[in-house]
């Protein structure tokens, strides 16, 4: 299985988006500071995730939500 996910920073505010094939060890790798991309908004929480059979089919949609069609669907998403 492949994962879109959408973290949030506590720190900052700031929203990141991501795919991955191993949802657990990739937040991790986020909240270790191990990914440069993310380093500055440690700790991250998990907002939103979605499973998928390919990985293609996790890419297309981490790039919708990189748009802004897809930035307003995840804001609607927001509690």
């Amino acid at each position: 299985m492949f994962h879109v996910y959408v973290l949030r920073s506590s720190k900052t505010g700031r929203r990141y988006i991501g795919s991955c094939e191993n949802l657990e060890d990739r937040l991790r790798r986020h909240n270790s500071g191990d990914s440069k991309a993310t380093r500055h908004g440690i700790p991250w929480a998990l907002v939103h995730s979605e499973s998928f059979s390919n990985r293609a089919e996790a890419v297309r949609k981490e790039r919708y939500y990189k748009t802004g069609r897809g930035r307003a669907e995840l804001d609607r998403l927001r509690p």
